[in-house]
């Protein structure tokens, strides 16, 4: 079956260029198109949709609230923020709200279409070290002390679940996890499923969201004990 892909794009010719690369892959539909988040919403009522690709910045509703909205859904479909880095800063909101990453409007076919795929098939992870690296640039906005209390799950984390939680916060692979603490990557992959489950989160990335809001990780990928 075809991935079946929503534009949300106030931009036309981005759309239109988004449209023309994904309708060129054997395994790809765009079935949907939207220049706001108003008119997301409304074609999602009524069109069965795989995959996101969401514009932050659009009138009547922004990229941010739209994904809230989204995520909220039951089966809802996975989203991935586009955002130009240097002046969405407030991609990493997108990724709070429920996200499974962000990519750069200039970033090159075969890696947008490399993290459609991924996105689909339930991995949720793209390019974790880069979502570090946006996080990093706009730590300030985030708490920096203190645990959240809403999230005194991470207490009843193991000691082998915060550090695989910490190694995730800093973009590491399940494989580079693995080698770092001499481990299986299929014991590596039960571990982050528990912290999913025991954080009731989404996903890898919002593994990182969590840990910079609650002080596991400062600007710069360090964790603190």
């Amino acid at each position: 079956m075809s991935i079946r892909v929503m534009l949300v794009d106030d931009q036309v010719l981005l759309r239109t260029g988004f449209r023309m690369v994904l309708a060129a892959q054997p395994d790809m539909e765009v079935v949907a198109e939207a220049g706001d988040g108003v008119e997301a919403l409304a074609a999602l009522r009524s069109t069965a949709v795989d995959v996101v690709l969401m514009d932050v910045r659009m009138p009547k509703l922004d990229g941010v609230e739209t994904t809230r909205r989204i995520c909220a859904q039951p089966d809802a479909p996975k989203v991935l923020i586009l955002t130009t880095f240097d002046l969405d800063e407030y991609a990493f909101s997108g990724l709070k709200a429920g996200a499974s990453g962000f990519m750069l409007k200039d970033v090159p076919p075969a890696e947008l279409l490399g993290a459609i795929r991924s996105v689909h098939s339930g991995d949720a992870v793209v390019a974790p070290s880069t979502t570090r690296r946006l996080l990093d640039r706009f730590s300030p906005m985030l708490p920096t002390t203190g645990k959240d209390p809403e999230h005194k799950e991470i207490d009843r984390l193991t000691d082998r679940e915060r550090e695989v939680m910490l190694l995730v916060a800093q973009g590491l692979s399940n494989g580079e996890i693995a080698a770092r603490l001499v481990l299986s990557e299929a014991t590596v992959k039960t571990h982050v499923g528990r912290i999913l489950t025991k954080l009731d989160l989404r996903d890898r990335v919002q593994v990182v969201v969590l840990a910079y809001e609650t002080g596991l990780v400062r600007a710069g990928g360090t964790g603190r004990s």
